[in-house]
């Protein structure tokens, strides 16, 4: 078995996989300051949940975007006596990278690219709604162009609660108008649907540049939000950078 890591700099997203088949899924708060022996104990808790042991596993996979934590599970995959994979600039993809310095993209965008082209096609757009809400661009014949960043949309929240005197923390969920007739609503109306014309705007865009063909892909905890307001998104695939993970992991392999 297959054991991914999407490394974030909220949360870990952990991936089990028999073949191509996802059997087990988890997400659990990144914790800079945990040991290896830590974070070993809690895995082992959620396998034994599972009903899965590390026994199975034959193989790591990680795309980490928090340095600290990198070294912390390739220790892991060291004590499981796996063959690691580190995704990286560097890690054979299949995937060109056209910007300036490709040691700047993160790994997850690096899985998720590939995802998107091998499931999906191109030329496409990814749109991953995670700490930062990122926009890649995937051109015609499978080429990586670029990305755009912009806050998360619970990122832009905390900000408005932290930066205001008066304004509450409120639950991400639309109000029933854009017209807000009290402090709650009002808030919700800028940051949903707010955010929803920022997606939009993003995709109206970035298909000008890629194509109207270009297919738009979403996955990140807050897709599924977005999506129910918007035709723009086309596809929520929540396993994504999983996905990615796995077939890199598969060419290296075969490689």
């Amino acid at each position: 078995m297959l054991l991914a890591f999407d490394i974030a700099n909220v949360h870990i997203v952990i991936g089990l996989f028999d073949g191509d088949r996802l059997v087990g899924h988890w997400t659990i708060a990144t914790r800079a300051e945990r040991t290896p022996d830590e974070y070993q104990v809690l895995l082992d808790s959620l396998f034994q949940l599972r009903g899965a042991s590390f026994r199975d596993v034959d193989g790591v996979v990680l795309a980490s975007v928090v340095p600290p934590l990198t070294g912390t599970f390739q220790t892991i995959a060291q004590n499981l006596g796996c063959r690691t994979i580190t995704v990286g600039a560097g890690t054979p993809t299949g995937l060109k990278l056209r910007i300036d310095n490709p040691r700047e993209l993160g790994p997850d965008r690096i899985a998720n690219a590939v995802a998107t082209v091998r499931v999906y096609g191109a030329p496409a757009i990814v749109v991953d709604f995670a700490t930062a809400t990122t926009f890649d661009a995937i051109a015609a014949n499978g080429d990586y162009l670029g990305v755009a960043i912009a806050p998360g949309i619970d990122i832009a929240a905390e900000a408005l609660f932290r930066q205001t005197s008066q304004l509450v923390l409120v639950d991400l969920t639309p109000p029933p108008s854009p017209i807000g007739r009290n402090t709650v609503h009002a808030i919700q109306s800028g940051l949903v649907y707010g955010y929803v014309g920022l997606v939009e705007g993003m995709v109206r865009r970035l298909k000008a540049e890629l194509g109207e063909g270009a297919r738009v892909i979403a996955t990140g905890d807050r897709a599924a939000l977005v999506a129910s307001l918007t035709e723009c998104l086309e596809v929520v695939d929540p396993d994504l950078t999983l996905t990615g993970l796995r077939m890199i992991w598969e060419m290296n392999l075969e490689g």
